[in-house]
């Protein structure tokens, strides 16, 4: 169970059992890995989101931590990297868009005093860069395309920035008493706090459609996700689907790589399910085609450049039950947020 001695979790006297619990949707740790590979493997948790570097030449080891809980449309992560400092860039080209809410969490035991300085709300697609000095970290993604938060400009009162604080602390140290059941109302409740505590500034126009374009999307990816399986599933099928134009469609999906790259990596993901199952014992080479990946060696190539592993090592892993726990479908933070969008 995750030590959450850094933040004292409140007491509680109606503990949820194990299989009504609050599930981790991604559990990550540098100390899996070699010293020499632990800061280029901490860097990969934000491949799509962030550029990461060392704040000075990278350590070995670099010893970090990450969690991450999804709450509907929005996730909670806790970074914890006590010992080794480094820096963050907003990509020029991000591949998602959400407002990220980030508490920079004081080095004392009970996290008690922090500046309203330590809070900062920022969007991915905006140009932002910041340094963390050996601390630890929470952070609320909600997705910048909700229509409570529509404005392309936002402000955060003093008197809000401590509230959020505050709410941020506690919904941290409340995880290990909350429920499966819970998620809906707490992400709603997040969202609408977040919302509330908002100042807005004037939108530019051009930026007013962006809660459109996400509606877009998101009818695109149910689409897609109904005919993954459809050979025919193109670009064009799609545009006839949901009535826009392929150059609209393209725009819509240039931040995470294209809409093409988003269906191969869907299949790719479909692979990896089956051949992580140990109970389907398919050749490598008929399941690959079953989602359209009829070169064995660039599907091999692919899939390794997805997931970090040959197909042949997903499914020896899956032999063993060693299948990475993805509650969410997602095995990394780009993903789980975008999930969640």
């Amino acid at each position: 169970m995750f030590d959450l001695a850094p933040v004292a979790a409140l007491p509680s006297t109606n503990r949820p059992l194990e299989s009504d619990r609050l599930p981790c949707s991604i559990e990550m740790d540098t100390a899996a890995a070699p010293p020499a590979e632990q800061f280029e493997l901490f860097r990969s948790w934000y491949a799509g989101l962030a550029e990461v570097k060392p704040a000075q030449l990278a350590p070995r080891p670099f010893l970090a931590r990450q969690r991450a809980w999804s709450f509907g449309r929005s996730t909670l992560i806790y970074l914890s990297t006590p010992e080794v400092s480094f820096a963050w860039q907003n990509l020029r080209r991000p591949t998602i868009d959400s407002w990220c809410l980030h508490l920079t969490l004081p080095r004392t035991r009970h996290r008690s005093g922090s500046s309203i300085d330590a809070l900062s709300l920022h969007s991915l697609a905006d140009p932002f860069a910041g340094r963390s000095e050996t601390s630890d970290h929470l952070a609320l993604f909600v997705p910048r395309n909700l229509q409570t938060i529509q404005s392309s400009r936002v402000v955060l009162r003093d008197q809000a920035k401590r509230f959020l604080m505050e709410y941020l602390t506690l919904l941290f140290r409340s995880l290990p008493g909350l429920r499966s059941t819970d998620v809906a109302h707490i992400g709603e409740a997040s969202t609408s706090l977040l919302a509330a505590c908002l100042a807005p500034t004037r939108d530019h126009a051009a930026e007013a459609q962006r809660p459109i374009e996400a509606a877009i999307m998101s009818r695109a990816c149910r689409i897609i996700k109904e005919h993954l399986a459809n050979p025919a599933l193109t670009p064009s099928l799609i545009c006839r689907e949901i009535g826009v134009s392929r150059s609209r469609l393209y725009r819509i999906f240039e931040p995470i790589g294209g809409v093409s790259t988003h269906i191969r990596r869907e299949r790719l993901r479909k692979t990896r399910d089956a051949l992580e199952n140990s109970s389907d014992r398919r050749p490598i080479s008929i399941i690959a085609e079953q989602w359209g990946f009829w070169d064995a060696s660039a599907y091999s190539r692919m899939f390794k450049k997805e997931f970090g592993v040959s197909p042949s090592e997903a499914r020896a892993g899956g032999l063993r039950g060693v299948v990475s726990a993805r509650p969410t479908d997602a095995s990394t933070l780009r993903e789980l947020l975008f999930s969640n969008y």
